[in-house]
């Protein structure tokens, strides 16, 4: 049976890596994702203050390429150096990489897939509004879609939700993916009313902050704000990870004036912290994907191979390939 008609669910670069490859060959792929936009943990935050514009990449901060591919890749988005060689941004945000991967994809944004029905050349994907989807609780009635039926699915999310939506159809492949494990992270975004005594970027060992930038110093960006991320070790992430984000936004803020020196932290105009539950790769499964040609059935993610970016690609285009082979 040909595969013509693939449904992947997220947009990170797994997913559009995975997208580009197929419909590169071909296929009709049609991609859901919760957030508003492609992009996953390559996110910018857009936050308006006395109607001032503020903008914070929280997600990942850098890219890095080991082999060619990737590399053109980067070149082709237009990613620019920072902040030394090696590494690389979007430009003006980090979200203008998977925004210009995502250009003439099929992509339905703000839906969150709640189940994935039926098998091999009928599966059927069922999606809710983001913001009715609370985690733990059954998914919601109101406003439940239905798409289908398609030949094969790609889930190309974070390991654990992946685990999630396959123990129905594929117990045997969630198994698979639950051998990953995936560190949470909690990010501070704060505005400062004037530059703090802090470098552009610090890199530290552990502790409430393990990486700070300044996120107005890289290329593209409006180098006249004071806008800072920083992001907690996975160790402190996890040992304050059910705590309310206004308590956890105080304790980092707390971290970074202590950063700063004996001089105070100058007045945030805007601070808050968001928690990435999944953001970073500890233990990969040691394997580029996970595919069935029997179900037509797989999934693909950094957790895969490794904690890169460029793996989370590497990985969306293996799974692309073996889906090519079906």
């Amino acid at each position: 049976m040909t595969i013509a008609k693939v449904a992947i669910i997220g947009a990170g670069l797994a997913g559009l890596a995975a997208a580009k490859t197929l419909v590169a060959h071909g296929v009709d792929v049609r991609l859901f994702d919760k957030g508003r936009g492609a992009g996953g943990r390559m996110a910018t935050r857009r936050v308006e203050v006395d109607g001032q514009a503020f903008f914070f990449d929280h997600g990942a901060q850098y890219l890095t390429a080991r082999r060619k591919v990737f590399q053109a890749t980067l070149d082709a988005v237009g990613a620019k150096p920072w902040p030394q060689p090696g590494r690389y941004v979007g430009a003006p945000r980090m979200s203008q990489v998977p925004r210009a991967l995502a250009e003439g994809l099929d992509l339905v944004t703000g839906r969150h897939v709640v189940a994935v029905e039926g098998g091999r050349g009928a599966w059927r994907i069922r999606h809710a509004p983001a913001a009715a989807v609370k985690p733990g609780k059954p998914a919601p009635s109101e406003g439940l879609a239905e798409e289908g039926p398609f030949d094969a699915v790609v889930l190309a999310l974070p390991s654990p939700q992946v685990v999630e939506l396959l123990q129905a159809p594929a117990p045997h492949l969630a198994t698979l993916a639950d051998k990953a494990v995936m560190a949470p992270c909690w990010t501070l975004m704060a505005a400062l009313r004037e530059r703090p005594n802090l470098p552009d970027w610090l890199q530290l060992e552990g502790g409430p902050i393990a990486w700070l930038a300044r996120d107005s110093a890289k290329p593209g960006r409006h180098a006249a704000d004071e806008c800072w991320v920083a992001q907690a070790s996975a160790t402190w992430t996890r040992e304050h990870l059910e705590r309310p984000a206004e308590e956890v936004a105080g304790l980092m803020l707390t971290a970074l004036a202590k950063l700063a020196g004996p001089e105070a932290l100058p007045t945030p105009l805007f601070a808050a912290a968001h928690r990435w539950r999944f953001a970073l790769t500890e233990v990969p499964l040691g394997a580029p994907c996970i595919w069935d040609a029997d179900l037509a059935l797989g999934a693909a993610g950094d957790w895969c191979l490794g904690p890169r970016a460029e793996d989370a690609v590497e990985s969306g285009m293996a799974v692309a390939a073996a889906l090519r082979k079906a």
